[in-house]
């Protein structure tokens, strides 16, 4: 794995909770990211089905560009074409719901951590076969907890990253699993559907006080 891939891993490692952003508007994506990082959770997931999520990723980046701490990906890529764009942009680890092969090769070529969505020991398989460095499993909650160790038997370097379904109250039985980190929606940033901003502010305060506890333990 070379550096580069390297570093945006370890950030978002260590932030351990990903934030899964997905705004009505431009303005709401940006201001829903702000709140999560303004709260502590600077590992932010883009969705490209949000408008102009390429504009969105570049503002943050650039925002966010002396903060080592802040990490800027895409999620919802489902092609090479789109992940190319949100490189460009900024992005600096690209996330879909599925296992694509071309966009696999795509991020291989540009130095970009790919994190696709798995349900199966097929796709985890095909995802580390195409250099994936860390695998969602998606969803979350109808896999299970358990799912990560039980992948983890075959396929033991498999790093993982649950996501739909995780939330604060279970969020420390997933690191128990052995989850390399977790990527949270709607019971972080849910309130930016009606622009209560505070709201997942507070919210990215008890996630990252959270994961703080748990890495203590």
């Amino acid at each position: 794995m070379t550096l580069l891939k390297y570093e945006a891993l370890k950030n978002v490692q260590k932030n351990g909770v990903v934030a899964v952003v997905r705004g009505y508007s431009e303005e709401n994506s940006y201001k829903i990211s702000k709140a999560c990082i303004d709260g502590g959770v600077k590992a932010i997931e883009l969705a490209f089905t949000s408008p102009n999520a390429d504009t969105t990723i570049k503002h943050l980046s650039d925002e966010f560009s002396e903060d080592d701490k802040v990490v800027v990906g895409a999620g919802t890529v489902l092609d090479a074409p789109t992940a190319r764009i949100a490189i460009i942009a900024g992005a600096k680890f690209i996330v879909s719901p599925s296992f694509n092969s071309e966009t696999a090769k795509l991020c291989n070529l540009y130095n970009v951590p790919y994190v696709p969505g798995c349900f199966t020991p097929t796709e985890v398989q095909s995802a580390l076969t195409y250099g994936s460095d860390l695998i969602k499993i998606f969803p979350g909650s109808i896999a299970g907890k358990g799912v990560i160790k039980e992948i983890q038997g075959p396929f033991p370097y498999a790093n993982i990253m649950p996501s739909g379904g995780v939330s604060l109250d279970n969020m420390n039985e997933w690191f128990d699993n052995g989850a390399f980190v977790v990527g949270v929606g709607g019971s972080l940033v849910g309130p930016g559907k009606d622009d209560k901003y505070d709201e997942i502010k507070d919210n990215a305060e008890a996630f990252h006080k959270k994961f703080e506890e748990i890495i203590k333990k």
